[in-house]
């Protein structure tokens, strides 16, 4: 790599310097590093917050939603005067106030099929921090057919879950064939969420984007882990790969081009 670090960089990063298990090349793999995050929201919030703060170089937010105050319990990256702003301009501003290594690309809009492969495209990791079933499926099989790895996380209440998805291990649809249906599972703003819940939730997530970035340690790849807040406890469940799945089996797709993503965002066969 022809990237050195100048003195402030020694000075700011030092604390991942002095690490064996990362040290001077694995910064500089953090800084050439490009990570989308899907949504600036709960979940995002402190996906953006961490990996900005750990150095990585490019950071694209896409989101289309601008900030409420009922957003600030949780949603730490942004502040009472940012109300109204889009949240990917307030999300910016922080992430250039807290690191001018970081450049941030901003997209305000809803991923959806007509714009998941230029959003997606050219990225090291996706973060995926939406909040609903239909942006999980497009990118799960979007990442898939352009061979990028997701950290997912999702939650509910007091309850979250993580795992990670890469070109060579099972995806989202192996473990979830189908969404639940629509309405079946309500949203935090009808149920409710803790404030602290997506902090922990996104930390994770972010260090999994920063492990994969580092291409070091176990991410959770065929593992889904269960975070409950309430009995503070950690549960990790295997899965495998689906050789019938039809995003990443034995038949896999190539295209998301014609494929309907409403209701449970099956793949019919043909």
């Amino acid at each position: 790599m022809s990237l050195s670090l100048d003195s402030t960089q020694l000075d700011r990063y030092s604390r991942h310097i002095i690490m064996d298990e990362i040290g001077p090349e694995g910064q500089k793999r953090l800084l050439e590093g490009r990570v989308l995050v899907l949504g600036a929201g709960g979940l995002g919030a402190p996906v953006i917050q961490y990996l900005a703060a750990a150095g990585v170089g490019q950071i694209t937010i896409v989101d289309d939603d601008d900030v409420e105050r009922s957003n600030l319990q949780r949603q730490i990256v942004h502040t009472d005067g940012d109300v109204g702003d889009p949240k990917v301009d307030s999300a910016k501003r922080y992430v250039e106030a807290l690191n001018p290594d970081v450049e941030v690309e901003t997209h305000r809009t809803r991923l959806d099929t007509d714009n998941a492969h230029d959003l997606l495209t050219g990225h090291d990791v996706i973060v995926d921090c939406s909040d609903n079933f239909r942006t999980r499926y497009i990118v799960n099989d979007v990442a898939r057919i352009e061979s990028i790895p997701v950290a997912h996380g999702a939650i509910y209440k007091f309850e979250g879950q993580a795992t990670t998805l890469v070109p060579d291990g099972p995806c989202y649809r192996c473990l979830f064939p189908e969404a639940p249906e629509p309405g079946s599972v309500p949203d935090c703003a009808t149920t409710g969420v803790l404030g602290v819940l997506p902090g922990t939730l996104g930390c994770i997530q972010a260090t999994e984007a920063a492990k994969l970035l580092l291409e070091s340690g176990e991410p959770l790849i065929g593992r889904m882990l269960f975070y409950n807040a309430m009995d503070m406890t950690f549960e990790t469940v295997e899965y495998t790969r689906n050789p019938d799945c039809p995003t990443c089996g034995d038949e896999a797709i190539d295209t998301i081009e014609g494929i309907d993503y409403s209701g449970g965002c099956a793949i019919e066969a043909d």
